[in-house]
């Protein structure tokens, strides 16, 4: 008998799907080192990518992130999306260039467009007011992809192996572990989603040995379901975004993303991203809101996150006096909003839950939670199924980072952590 068969099964529920939580279900289930006959359930509260991650931009950059201690974040998940999307059929993923415009001048792209560096990467439809024009990247480090296709795309890949079940998750049930003083996960309690979109009445709860909590800014409601353990300070920052229309009778959109100054006539700061079907996505639009942790622990905004209107108005006469083009032929094809997840250090909760065998955080990735995504899945899939992420270095990124020392581990037990230094 090989060693892997004499492995026992896994029970595993990741809780959260959107791109990180499904990641992490996608390199479970691919892992040659999940043991024959394991289960793992992907938990998401209301449909996978309904989220961030089926409203976010989907721009990364391999070396953005140079220097400080998301580098290999950075690194391992831009090369991983150059050799996952294909293999995955994903028709959205493309590098791209990208240049920094100042707004609200005049003669920008003019000038631009006679340097022999910026020519041929100075969009066409960047036919309007915009000031001096700088190059951040030519598209050799810097690429987008749709995250909705992407998440669709691992399921559809996993397929039988990843259980989607809908509902929200209400806590863990646990049982004494192997050191004293210790708890073990066996089971994840939920209530589950009705057909007609509602949580239903009834708790129920998912047989598990593991739980990896990945459900973006509602992740922080696991200091409760560990029952004081850790300590996860989050904020969710709730901002709104457009998308427009491909033009009336262009053939294509030039294939290059911007970022803006500061336009202080609208308070804009706009990021665009055209995307392979013609659309453009903007970002960067101002009046962001910050909800609270325990607003967060009630859920807020999971089931409606609804766009402002006077951002839309104002992202849209930003982008008009950049763009001719729009603002004669442009129609908008949809306005919404979403939340990032952001920890005070800004830096995710990556790494096992003190004093719970079988619990894990992956969450609070901030706005890079699309771009380190591949990365996050491989990590968290090798530290749970192997012990230790030989991909990534999770130390900077221990949950327990802003937990005092004498509350680590569980229901108020002094147990000893690890020190991450003064990162934040």
């Amino acid at each position: 008998m090989s060693s892997s068969s004499a492995r026992s099964p896994r029970s595993i529920v990741v809780v959260g799907g959107g791109i990180q939580g499904t990641s992490v279900a996608y390199h479970l289930s691919q892992s040659k080192s999940l043991p024959p006959n394991s289960k793992i359930t992907l938990l998401e509260a209301k449909s996978p990518a309904s989220a961030a991650s089926g409203k976010g931009g989907g721009f990364m950059a391999r070396s953005w992130g140079d220097g400080g201690p998301t580098q290999k974040l950075h690194h391992l998940a831009f090369d991983m999306y150059a050799d996952l999307a294909p293999d995955l059929g994903c028709e959205t993923y493309r590098k791209l260039p990208v240049l920094s415009v100042r707004p609200g001048y005049k003669g920008g792209a003019e000038k631009a467009r006679k340097e022999s560096t910026l020519r041929s990467i100075v969009p066409g439809w960047l036919d309007g007011n915009v000031g001096p024009i700088s190059p951040l990247g030519f598209g050799d480090d810097t690429a987008q992809i749709t995250p909705s296709e992407f998440v669709h795309k691992m399921l559809e890949r996993a397929g039988d192996s990843v259980e989607v079940r809908l509902g929200a998750c209400t806590g863990v049930e646990t049982e004494q572990g192997s050191d004293r003083g210790a708890r073990k996960i066996v089971g994840v309690k939920y209530a589950p989603r009705s057909d007609d979109g509602v949580e239903g009445a009834e708790e129920t709860t998912i047989p598990a040995d593991t739980v990896i909590v990945s459900a973006g800014p509602w992740s922080c409601a696991a200091e409760d379901w560990f029952q004081g353990a850790v300590e996860l300070p989050m904020e969710g920052v709730k901002s709104t975004s457009i998308v427009w229309k491909k033009p009336e009778g262009a053939e294509n959109v030039d294939a290059t993303a911007l970022f803006c100054g500061e336009d202080n006539r609208f308070g804009t700061h706009l990021e665009v991203y055209p995307r392979p079907d013609g659309t453009i996505y903007i970002c960067g639009i101002g009046g962001s809101d910050y909800i609270s942790k325990e607003d967060l622990k009630s859920g807020a905004f999971r089931e409606v996150c609804e766009a402002k209107e006077a951002r839309v108005a104002a992202a849209s006469d930003s982008f008009r006096e950049m763009s001719s083009t729009y603002s004669e032929k442009g129609e908008l094809d949809r306005v919404q909003a979403c939340m990032r997840p952001c920890p005070p250090d800004a830096m995710p909760y990556m790494g096992a839950v003190a004093g719970f065998e079988g619990a894990y955080i992956n969450a609070g990735h901030n706005c890079w939670g699309i771009a380190w995504a591949p990365a996050s899945g491989k990590a968290m899939s090798e530290l749970v199924l192997e012990g230790e992420s030989t991909s990534i270095d999770l130390r900077p990124f221990d949950p327990a980072r802003f937990t005092p020392v004498n509350k680590r581990g569980g229901r108020g037990r002094k147990r000893r952590g690890t020190s991450v230094g003064e990162q934040w």
